[in-house]
C-alpha cells in the first residue's frame, strides 16, 4: 500500500460519495408505512388560496395590506386573512453587492411561497367563501430603537365576537409569535380550529453534483425528530399525522427555512397537500370551544429567516436540525460550533476555515504518522515479496500464507497504511457538509479575489493551486507502481479534481488546499523522521 494508490482511495471515496448525495437528494424515497390520506382531504375546510387577494408586486403596499418593520425583519401581511405574503431579511443580500434584501415569503406571478393561518371549524372565520377581513389602525408598524419588542393587532368583530390577531416580533429575532385572541360577548358558544400553513408552488430541489441543496417540506412530531418530505411525496401522498407533545411544520431551502411552532395543548393534526400546483405543509389544532362571556387566546411561532442553530434551538425543540449534516452530524456539529468559535475570535470566516484545516489535521497527526510509517515498512518489504512471488508462481493460498508469516515476522500491519485514512474520511466529509450548510458563510468574503466564501473562485486560484498541491504530493510520495495504466490513472487524479473543484464553493476548497499543504508539511517532517530511522527512501 502506497501513498499514491491512498490519494486514488480518497478520490474514489469522495468522487462516490458526491454521486451518491446527489443521487439522493434527487430520487424521492419510497414511502414509509404513514397514515396517509386522499389527496385533497383538507380541500374543505383550511382555504387554498386568498380570495379576492391581489399579487404584491416587489416592494408596493396597497390598502390591503400593511408592513412591519423590524431590526432584522420586514413583513408585509394581507389584512384579508392575515396570511405573512412577503418577508425580507434586512441583514441578507439577494446577491452578492445586491442592494435589494433576501426575500424569502412572497406572493408573485412566478413564485409564491406564503405563510397562511386562520381559524376555521364550526364557527371558524376562515372559509372557502371569503377569509376574515381585519380592521387595522395604520399600515405600517416598526420596532423603535427603544423598543425591544413590537405587537400588531388585527381585528374582526363578527356576530358579537372579537377576533384579534396579534404579530408579537422581538428585536433580533426571526421567530414571530401569532395569537388569536377570542372574546366571546355573545350569548352562544363558539367553535372553531386554528391551523397554520406554509403554501409554495411545486418545485425541483435545486442544487447541483459539488453542492446538493433540498427545497420542499420537513417537519417533526413526536417520536419524528426531523424528517424530509418532498414535493414529489406530497403529490404521491398526503401525510396527516398526530402531534401530542411537540413539533413543527417547515418549507426550507438553502441556508433559509420557514416554519410554523404550534404552542397545542392535546392532540394536534400535521398534514400535507397539494392543490392546483401547489405544495401546503401544516398543523391543525384541536377544537376549542369559547363559551359567552370569556375570552381564549391561541399560540403559535413563526420562523422566518436563516437557519441560525443557536436561535432556533431556542425557538422550537429539533428545529436546529434543519441544518442538515447527514449521518455525520454527531462531527460536523462540533466542527461548526469550532469553527464559528474561531470566527468569534478572528473575524473572518476564510481565516477561520484555514486556522480550523490546522487543528483537525493537528489533531489526526498521530494516524496520518502512522499510516506513513505502515506504507514506508511495507515497501521494506517489497523486495522479499518479489521474491516470494517468483519462487512460489501462482500458488495463491501457499502465497497467502507465507505473506502473513512474514508480516507477522516483521511486525507489519498489511492495513496499517489503510485504516488511518478510513478514519479520516469521515471527518473530511463531516467538514464538507458543515461549510456546505453554514449560512454564516453566504456572501462571506475572505480576501483580495475571494469575495464570497460560498461560490465559486471566479478566477478558479484556489482549484488550480489544490491541483498543484496534490501533485506535488503524488510526487514526493515513493510509488512501487509499475503498471503504465495505474500510472495513468494517478496522474490524472490531480487533473480530475482540479477541473471537479472548479465548481466548488471557494470555502471548501480553501480548506482542502490547506488541508494539502499541511499534508505535505506533515509528509516532509515523517519522510526525514523516517529517513533517519532507515525506514524511507526515494527511490
Amino acid at each position: 500500500m502506497d501513498s499514491q494508490r491512498n490519494i486514488l482511495l480518497i478520490a474514489l471515496m469522495f468522487v462516490s460519495f458526491m454521486l451518491y448525495i446527489n443521487w439522493n437528494e434527487t430520487t424521492p424515497p419510497q414511502q414509509e408505512d404513514l397514515s396517509v390520506t386522499q389527496q385533497g382531504q383538507y380541500s374543505g375546510d383550511i382555504p387554498s388560496s386568498l380570495e379576492g387577494s391581489q399579487l404584491l408586486m416587489q416592494n408596493s403596499i396597497s390598502s390591503k395590506h400593511i408592513s412591519i418593520h423590524t431590526d432584522v425583519l420586514t413583513l408585509i401581511v394581507d389584512i384579508q386573512g392575515g396570511d405573512v405574503i412577503r418577508a425580507e431579511l434586512e441583514n441578507y443580500a439577494a446577491a452578492l453587492d445586491s442592494e435589494n434584501k433576501f426575500v424569502l415569503l412572497k406572493k408573485d406571478p412566478d413564485h409564491e411561497f406564503i405563510a397562511q393561518s386562520g381559524l376555521i371549524g364550526s364557527n371558524g372565520i376562515d372559509t372557502l367563501n371569503g377569509r376574515a377581513q381585519f380592521a387595522t389602525t395604520t399600515s405600517s408598524f416598526f420596532l423603535e430603537d427603544n423598543q425591544e419588542e413590537l405587537r400588531v393587532p388585527l381585528i374582526l368583530v363578527k356576530d358579537g365576537i372579537t377576533y384579534t390577531k396579534v404579530f408579537t416580533l422581538k428585536r433580533g429575532s426571526y421567530a414571530v409569535d401569532v395569537s388569536y385572541i377570542i372574546d366571546n360577548k355573545s350569548d352562544k358558544p363558539t367553535s372553531v380550529q386554528m391551523y397554520t400553513q406554509l403554501k409554495q408552488n411545486l418545485m425541483d430541489d435545486g442544487g447541483s453534483l459539488t453542492m446538493p441543496t433540498y427545497r420542499g417540506g420537513v417537519y417533526s412530531v413526536d417520536d419524528t425528530r426531523y424528517k424530509k418530505y418532498s414535493f414529489d411525496d406530497m403529490q404521491d401522498n398526503n401525510l396527516n399525522l398526530t402531534m401530542t407533545h411537540s413539533g413543527w411544520a417547515a418549507m426550507m431551502q438553502h441556508y433559509f427555512i420557514a416554519a410554523w411552532i404550534p404552542h397545542a395543548s392535546g392532540e394536534a393534526n400535521l398534514y400535507t397537500r397539494t392543490h392546483k400546483g401547489q405544495g401546503f405543509i401544516g398543523v391543525r389544532y384541536p377544537t376549542t370551544i369559547v363559551v359567552p362571556g370569556t375570552e381564549t387566546t391561541l399560540n403559535t411561532t413563526l420562523w422566518v429567516g436563516p437557519k441560525l442553530q443557536d436561535q432556533m434551538t431556542e425557538t422550537a425543540l429539533y428545529l436546529n436540525l434543519t441544518v442538515d449534516y447527514g449521518w455525520l452530524s454527531i462531527i460536523a456539529t462540533p466542527l461548526h460550533w469550532l469553527l464559528s468559535q474561531i470566527h468569534e475570535i478572528v473575524g473572518n470566516w476564510g481565516v477561520a476555515i484555514i486556522i480550523l484545516t490546522f487543528i483537525v489535521r493537528g489533531a489526526m497527526y498521530p494516524l496520518t504518522k502512522a499510516q506513513y510509517t505502515s506504507m514506508a515498512k511495507m515497501r521494506m518489504l517489497q523486495p522479499k515479496l518479489v521474491e516470494m512471488r517468483e519462487r512460489i508462481g501462482d500458488d495463491r493460498q501457499r502465497m497467502s500464507q507465507e505473506m502473513m508469516t512474514l508480516y507477522k515476522k516483521e511486525k507489519v500491519n498489511p492495513l496499517g497504511g489503510c485504516l488511518p485514512l478510513v478514519l479520516q474520511m469521515p471527518i473530511f466529509i463531516a467538514l464538507y457538509w458543515a461549510l456546505m450548510e453554514s449560512v454564516e458563510l453566504r456572501h462571506a468574503p475572505f480576501i483580495l479575489w475571494i469575495r464570497d466564501l460560498s461560490a465559486p473562485d471566479p478566477y478558479y486560484v484556489l482549484p488550480l493551486l489544490m491541483g498543484a498541491s496534490m501533485f506535488i504530493i503524488q510526487k514526493m510520495s515513493p510509488s512501487t507502481v509499475t503498471d503504465p495504466i495505474q500510472q495513468k490513472i494517478m496522474n490524472f487524479m490531480p487533473i480530475m479534481f482540479t477541473l471537479f473543484f472548479l465548481w466548488f464553493p471557494a470555502g471548501l476548497v480553501l480548506y482542502w488546499l490547506i488541508s494539502n499543504i499541511v499534508t505535505l508539511l506533515q509528509q516532509t517532517l515523517i519522510y526525514h523522521s523516517l529517513e533517519k530511522k532507515g525506514l524511507h527512501s526515494r527511490k
